[in-house]
């Protein structure tokens, strides 16, 4: 039976190319584009669907299998492991997350739902410098929509992507690491780019199109930002995790709105801070003037800025 509305008239079948806005990914032309020799991109694919990228490269991790959604080509055979520079693409995910357990929710091809697995301890990084990379995936995030989308782009510490929309600061984009198996991290990234403004989850939300970005187009986006994540990955690995020594820090500092603002930070155990937020210090910890004249280094928690310094 053709379904139909409320008027009787037949309603129009839905497909995958009904929103035209929002085409599909060209998984062979990314694979073509970021897969190369002696790179860090070894596999990528694109599913339609799946609940979380991150968590079906963490399950992937402890061998559970291919752990992909709808669509996926299959990255290997249950059991065997997950090596560095696998790339996991959603058009779709049903039960995404954010720190702290939070949802991500966006209609289908409406933004970037992207996962990669990573093995900083096997070129020899030590594992208290791997707080960073969060903070490097959020430089070359940020880097890469900006020149891809030219749309301004700044990040929250420690991991929100920010643009401005009709002059006030709003999230686009979130990052996700979690350990992987043994000695491996898996990084995941969500940014909205398309979506419109009666699709925002809430207030605070905001996308790229909404910020007045000069392309949506997801490709070129999506290139960019593997490329800046494989070449900055890069520098840091080279450097032993040492952020300071290969301009990972100078960078994410000139990018980071966080920095110079008065904020709250809200700690582990139900605590609260306030202070002026005056650096990121060598193991990407916030640092916070606070009232009392000492100076507090923030390594996990929930950061509210509250006004602009001074």
């Amino acid at each position: 039976m053709t379904p139909r509305d409320d008027s009787g008239s037949p309603e129009p079948r839905r497909s995958r190319w009904s929103d035209l806005d929002r085409p599909p990914l060209n998984a062979a032309a990314l694979r073509r584009a970021l897969v190369r020799e002696g790179g860090l991109w070894r596999e990528l694919d694109v599913v339609q669907r799946t609940g979380s990228t991150n968590s079906d490269l963490v399950a992937r991790a402890a061998g559970g299998g291919r752990g992909l959604g709808e669509g996926g080509r299959g990255l290997g055979e249950g059991g065997r492991g997950l090596g560095e520079g696998v790339v996991l693409v959603a058009e779709e995910q049903s039960a995404a997350r954010g720190r702290l357990d939070r949802k991500w929710v966006a209609p289908a091809r409406s933004g970037l739902f992207f996962s990669v697995s990573l093995r900083p301890g096997d070129a020899g990084v030590p594992m208290e410098r791997w707080g960073w990379l969060p903070l490097l995936t959020g430089v070359a995030v940020a880097t890469g929509l900006a020149r891809a989308g030219g749309v301004d782009t700044a990040l929250k510490w420690p991991n929100d992507v920010l643009v401005t929309v009709r002059g006030e600061e709003r999230k686009a984009g979130g990052i996700l690491a979690e350990a992987a198996g043994d000695g491996g991290v898996v990084v995941g990234v969500g940014v909205n780019v398309s979506l419109r403004a009666e699709e925002l989850p809430v207030p605070t939300a905001g996308s790229l199109g909404l910020a007045g970005a000069v392309s949506t187009d997801r490709d070129p986006l999506l290139r960019a930002v593997l490329r800046g994540l494989e070449d900055w990955y890069g520098r840091w690995r080279a450097a032993g995790g040492d952020a300071g020594a290969c301009g990972l820090q100078e960078a994410y500092a000139a990018g980071c709105a966080t920095l110079g603002r008065v904020v709250r930070a809200e700690l582990p155990g139900h605590r609260a801070l306030v202070g002026e937020a005056v650096a990121v210090d060598g193991d990407g910890r916030l640092v916070l003037a606070t009232e009392a004249g000492v100076q507090e280094p923030v390594g996990a928690g929930d950061i509210v800025h509250l006004r602009a310094a001074g």
